[in-house]
C-alpha cells in the first residue's frame, strides 16, 4: 500500500513543527558528496552539525566541500567534524537526528546502524539517504524504538540545489514522526517533499535511471553524441541523459539499475539491465566526472570535448563525429523558445526519421512507465511528477500527456509499441481530466528549454 500524499496546509505544519526540537544533526559519511551536501543543507535550520567521516581528516574535508558548495559562513559556524572510532558514539549519544550517508552498500550500512542502534537516544530520528535500498531490510531485526524512529529521506544532488526529497518510511515506522519530518523538510529545509513506498529505487529513480539506462543502452548502437541530441533538452529535461549519468557518477548508476533489476519484475525489465561495456569500462577505472571522464571528457578552455568511442574505450573529440539531419529539433526548440510549447511537442510528434521515432520512443516509455508505477511506488501520479519535476528537473510525465493532448499521447504509446496506461485511454475517451499536472505555483513552460 502507497504511503498517504493527502497535502497539508501551512498551519498544520507548523503545528506539527511544534512536536519536537531538532538542535543537533550527526551526519554520518559527511565526506561524501551527498554526506556534505547533506549536512550543509542542515545546517541552515539547525544550531549544530557533526560532520562525521572515517577519519577527522576526511571530515574536514567534507567541512571545506561543504562550505565551497554553498559558499555561506553559517556553515562552518554551525559544523564541528570527528571520526568513526572516537566520536561517533559520543555524537549520537544526544542527536536528534542521526543521518546516515553512506555509500550505498547494504553491509556497510548495517554495520554503522550496529553502532548507532547502541549509541543513540531512544527518542532520535534515525534517517538514511539511500537512493533506494530496503528501508524495511536497513531496520529488520532492530529494537522497536530504533524502528519506530527509522526512515528513508533521500535528497537529491546537490541538496543545496534540487529541493525534491522522497520522505520513505518503514512499516513499522511512527507516523506521527513521518508527519514531523515531511513538516520540517518542508518548513526548515525548503524541500519539495513526496512520500513513496520502500520499493526498489523508490520513486524518483525508478522512473529516472530507467530512462537513463535505457539511453545508455542507446549508446553503444548510436553514440553518446547522437544519443544526448535525441533525448536533449528539448524533450523537456534541464541535461542530457549521459551527461547526467557522468554527473551522477557509473557506479551510482549501477548501484540503482541493478537494484531495480533485480528485485523487480516489470514490463521494463531488460532496459534497467546495465550495459556489458559500461561494466568493462567500469572495471578498467571509468566512473564518469569523478575519474576524470565517462561518455564525455573535458578538456582544457577552448578544446573540444572528448566523446566515447564504446567499442575501443578511446576518446576522440566532439568535432570529429558526423551526426543525421535532426534539423525536427531544431523546428521544436523554436517553439519552444518562444513559448508555444504545444505547438513544440506536435513538431515533435509530427518528426520523420529513424532518429526522431527513437526519441519518441523514449519519451513514450518514460510516459508509460511512470503511469503504470501509480499505486506501486506512490499513490497518485502526482507524487511521480512531483519528484521528476523538483528532484531530475524532468517534464513531469503528466506535463507531457498535458501538453501533447491525452488522444495524442495514446497514439505515440501505441506507436512505440508499448501499452497505455488505462489512466491515459481513460483521459483520451472522456476529456477527463483535462489535465493531469495541476500544481498551483509551478510554472510548467520551465520544462521546456530550447536545445
Amino acid at each position: 500500500m502507497s504511503p498517504s500524499e493527502a497535502p497539508r496546509s501551512g498551519a498544520e505544519m507548523r503545528k506539527l513543527l511544534t512536536s519536537r526540537d531538532i538542535k543537533k544533526v550527526v551526519v554520518l559519511g559527511a565526506n561524501g558528496t551527498m554526506g556534505y551536501g547533506s549536512a550543509a543543507l542542515f545546517t541552515t535550520a539547525v544550531p549544530e552539525v557533526v560532520f562525521l567521516a572515517r577519519t577527522s581528516a576526511k571530515a574536514e574535508e567534507g567541512l571545506a566541500a561543504a562550505i565551497k558548495q554553498v559558499r555561506s559562513p553559517t556553515v562552518a559556524s554551525r559544523a564541528s567534524v570527528g571520526d568513526y572510532d572516537n566520536d561517533l558514539e559520543s555524537a549520537c549519544a544526544d542527536a536528534d537526528i542521526v543521518f546516515e550517508a553512506l555509500t550505498e552498500d547494504f553491509a556497510i550500512k548495517k554495520d554503522i546502524f550496529d553502532r548507532v542502534e547502541k549509541a543513540r537516544r531512544d527518542d532520535s530520528i534515525v534517517a538514511t539517504v539511500t537512493s533506494g535500498l530496503s528501508i524495511n531490510a536497513l531496520c529488520e531485526g532492530r529494537s522497536d524504538s530504533f524502528r519506530k524512529h527509522f526512515m528513508g529521506l533521500h535528497f537529491f544532488n546537490p541538496p543545496n540545489v534540487i529541493v525534491g526529497t522522497e520522505l520513505i518510511p518503514g512499516n513499522d515506522t511512527d507516523k506521527e514522526l513521518v508527519d514531523f519530518v515531511e513538516a520540517f523538510s518542508t518548513i526548515r529545509l525548503g524541500r519539495e517533499m513526496v512520500r513513496t513506498a520502500d520499493t526498489p529505487a523508490f520513486a524518483g529513480n525508478r522512473v529516472g535511471f530507467k530512462v537513463l539506462n535505457e539511453a545508455a543502452q542507446l549508446a553503444e548502437q548510436l553514440g553518446p553524441v547522437l544519443v544526448d541530441r535525441l533525448v536533449g533538452p528539448y524533450t523537456g529535461r534541464a541535461m542530457t541523459p549521459l551527461a547526467t549519468i557522468d554527473l551522477v557518477g557509473w557506479d551510482i548508476h549501477r548501484a540503482i539499475v541493478d537494484n531495480v533489476y533485480e528485485n523487480t519484475s516489470d514490463e521494463a525489465h531488460e532496459t534497467n539491465k546495465l550495459p556489458d561495456y559500461m561494466a568493462a569500462l567500469m572495471d578498467k577505472g571509468v566512473l564518469g566526472n569523478k575519474s576524470g571522464g565517462g561518455f564525455f571528457k573535458r578538456q582544457g578552455k577552448g578544446e573540444p570535448q572528448l566523446v566515447l568511442d564504446i567499442a575501443s574505450g578511446d576518446y576522440k573529440p566532439e568535432t570529429e563525429i558526423t551526426l543525421p539531419n535532426l534539423d525536427y529539433i531544431d523546428e521544436v526548440s523554436n517553439f519552444h523558445a518562444q513559448g508555444r510549447y504545444e505547438e513544440g511537442m506536435a513538431a515533435f510528434l509530427e518528426a520523420d526519421g529513424d532518429e526522431a521515432a527513437l526519441a519518441k520512443k523514449v519519451i513514450a516509455g518514460y510516459i508509460a512507465y511512470a503511469f503504470n508505477r501509480v499505486g506501486e511506488v506512490t499513490e497518485t501520479i502526482t507524487g511521480i511528477d512531483m519528484i521528476m519535476g523538483a528532484g531530475f528537473n524532468w517534464a513531469p510525465p503528466s506535463v507531457l500527456v498535458d501538453t501533447m493532448g491525452a488522444a495524442a499521447a495514446v497514439k505515440l504509446i501505441e506507436g512505440s509499441g508499448l501499452q497505455v496506461p488505462k489512466a491515459i485511454v481513460a483521459a483520451a475517451e472522456s476529456g477527463t481530466p483535462k489535465r493531469f499536472f495541476n500544481h498551483p505555483t509551478v510554472n510548467t513552460g520551465k520544462y521546456f528549454v530550447a536545445g
